[in-house]
């Protein structure tokens, strides 16, 4: 946003749903207990720089949101992740309900993004490379669960279907991705 002076293209309703996701999800810095420095850092970092990108949006490159195409009722995305973490939480305490809120959340997150980008049919290459990162981020989640359950016998069920349920949302793009940006074409989505 900065080099290009821009946030056209990007969801802020995406953006704030992010931004609310690492709000509770790291509300732990407040009362849970010390992991280390760094993991502390990467948690404020994380806070810190999802709530300068909205300020960056609703701010400085305001003139350039078209909140018009910005359109997605994001209500029933909180609604329905809040019942979620209520009905799918491994305890009844403020902190599991809020991380499992987070995980459930950020599962559908994207959601306003991929549909402002339906609207439009196209998107500039920065808007797709960063829309291929986080999916890419969230799918490189898959390995991790299959180390961590055949080295430590653990599985996180609520992170494991959270984690599918995003995977198939990018699907769609992905493959409109690859066929499209990695072979040098513009990325637009099929008529």
């Amino acid at each position: 946003m900065r080099s290009s002076r821009s946030c056209a293209g990007l969801s802020f309703k995406s953006q704030a749903l992010y931004a609310i996701v690492f709000i509770t999800r790291y509300l732990d810095l407040l009362w849970g207990r010390y992991t280390s420095l760094y993991n502390s850092i990467m948690k404020i970092f994380f806070i810190g720089s999802s709530l300068m990108i909205l300020y960056q949006m609703k701010v400085k490159f305001r003139p350039t949101h078209d909140p018009n195409i910005d359109t997605f009722k994001i209500e029933y995305l909180l609604g329905g992740s809040f019942i979620m973490a209520i009905v799918f939480t491994h305890k009844y305490t403020i902190p599991e309900i809020l991380w499992s809120f987070s995980i459930w959340l950020e599962s559908v997150a994207i959601l306003p993004q991929l549909f402002m980008l339906q609207r439009t049919g196209e998107a500039e290459s920065l808007t797709t490379h960063y829309l291929f990162a986080l999916g890419a981020y969230r799918a490189l989640y898959i390995p991790n669960w299959i180390y961590r359950w055949l080295a430590e016998g653990h599985v996180e069920p609520i992170a494991i279907v959270a984690g599918i349920i995003q995977t198939v949302l990018y699907s769609d793009f992905f493959y409109v991705y690859y066929t499209k940006v990695m072979k040098g074409k513009k990325f637009e989505l099929p008529q």
